[in-house]
Formats: structure tokens, C-alpha cells, sequence
């Protein structure tokens, strides 16, 4: 891991891979870390330059330092990662709120872009009351209180059947986050949409979503793929909300499969 100072803020992150292949960027969901790449990474690196971080008060990245957080300053860091990688254009893939990311760099930056990958992610993600009383009860119970409620909506039964450590695991990693970054970025979620802002985009983008998905079932893939001018949705069967951590050499294939097309 290594750290990069961007608008004052230290963020996390890791470069793997050859610097003659071309990079992809993969932006992880809220709530965890850079951590959900890592059974996806090592089949990626025979062919691409792989760069991953953590959001603002995520994994070992700073936490906010103002007292809004927008989808332009997260898509930001996404640039200035790839910069610093040496990358004019590169591949992107990420999961719900990275899918957020993804969807302002189509939007503001689709000239930077060679693919655009979206998955369990929407134009809108549930409702601003919903983002908004997650964020006054983050504030004031904590995020280690609330992982007990929200980690078991990220996956599928079957996933939990097959490790009875991971429902534990993912909770103590997001009750180490910082509260207020996790509540501003519930906000954001609630303010910042992008219905009718990706229409007409000249960026290859597709859809990946869980059908046991509870965060972003289906319909809210649909809707996002109509706004995208009817963008491919592939729908994983058994999978929910992390298709990274709950079927990761699955979507290492997808995702291989789409990158070789281009």
C-alpha cells in the first residue's frame, strides 16, 4: 500500500502490475475498503495495470476534511490516481458508491475513459430520507453499532453459509471506519443523482447487478441502464450486493471477457 496526498487529503491505495499494460481503476463499495479487490486482482494482472483506494475515512485513507463530500471530488481522486500511474486513459470499475464514481466520470470526464464498468449501483439509490437518517445515526451511534444492521444487507445467504467469518469480518472492518466520512458520503448519496446527466456518453459501459441484491436489486440497474442509453445488464444469479468478495473469479471472467472486446 502507499499513500498520495490529494486536496490536502492522505489516500490509500495500491499499483499492481506492469507499467506496459493498460491500467484499470476499481472503486469499492460504502463501508469497506480497497480489501473487496483482492481475490479479483490476481486475475486481472497478466493483462492490465490494476490501481485500487480507499474512499475518505475508508481503510487507511484520511477522512473527510470539509463538511461535503460531492461525486466530482471522489471522481477527482480517481484522476489524480491515474495520473500519478502515468494513465491519460484507463479502465473503471466500481461497485455502488464506486459505481457513483464511475457515473461522474462518464458524465464530466468520459474522454478519460476506455471502459466504464458499473456494478449493484444506481443513477438513484434509494430515497434522501433513507441516506439521511443513516447519516444522524452514524453520527450519533457509531459505525461499530450499526455493522450489525447494515454488513448483512450487503450479501447473499449462501455467501454467509459458506463463511461463517465473513458476516464478523466485514463488520469489524467497517466499525473501524471514520463516522462522520460514512455520513457525509450517505448524504451525498441522498443530494447527488444522475438522472438525465449520461445520456449520449461515447464511453462502452456494462452493468453488472445481484439478483439478491437488497442495496441495489435489479430495477435499480434497469433504470440505470435506460439512462445510459440501454447499456448492457448482466444479472448475477445467488450473488448480492459485493459480486468482488461473493463470486470474485466470476466477475475476473466478466470483466476479462468485456476489456478484451474493446
Amino acid at each position: 500500500m502507499a499513500f498520495h496526498t490529494i486536496n490536502g487529503r492522505s489516500v490509500a491505495y495500491r499499483l499492481l502490475g506492469a507499467e506496459v499494460n493498460p491500467l484499470i481503476v476499481l472503486a469499492h463499495p460504502l463501508g469497506m475498503s480497497q480489501a473487496v479487490w483482492d481475490d479479483v486482482i490476481p486475475l486481472l494482472l497478466s493483462r492490465y495495470r490494476v490501481l485500487t483506494w480507499d474512499l475518505p475515512g475508508h481503510g487507511a485513507s484520511q477522512a473527510v476534511s470539509g463538511d461535503q463530500i460531492t461525486p466530482a471530488d471522489l471522481a477527482a481522486e480517481a484522476l489524480a490516481l491515474a495520473e500519478l500511474a502515468g494513465a491519460e486513459r484507463f479502465h473503471f470499475a466500481g461497485t455502488s458508491i464506486g459505481g457513483v464514481v464511475g457515473q461522474q466520470l462518464i458524465a464530466e470526464h468520459s474522454d478519460r475513459l476506455l471502459s466504464a464498468t458499473l456494478t449493484n449501483t444506481g443513477a438513484v439509490i434509494g430515497n434522501p430520507d433513507q441516506w439521511n437518517t443513516r447519516a444522524g445515526r452514524v453520527r450519533q451511534e457509531g459505525l461499530a453499532a450499526m455493522s450489525e444492521e447494515i454488513v448483512p444487507r450487503w450479501f447473499a445467504p449462501k455467501a454467509f453459509e459458506a463463511s461463517l467469518a465473513l458476516k464478523t469480518g466485514w463488520c469489524t472492518q467497517m466499525g473501524r471506519g471514520d463516522d462522520e466520512s460514512y455520513a457525509q458520503l450517505c448524504e451525498m448519496l441522498g443530494r447527488d443523482t444522475f438522472t438525465g446527466k449520461l445520456a449520449s456518453k461515447k464511453v462502452k459501459v456494462q452493468l453488472f447487478g445481484g439478483s439478491e441484491d437488497m442495496a441495489t436489486p435489479p430495477a435499480t440497474l434497469e433504470a440505470l441502464a435506460a439512462e445510459l442509453d440501454g447499456a448492457s445488464l448482466e444479472v448475477f444469479e445467488g450473488v448480492g450486493h459485493v459480486p468482488s468478495v461473493e463470486a470474485p473469479v466470476l466477475f475476473a471472467q466478466k470483466l476479462l471477457y468485456l476489456l478484451a472486446a474493446d
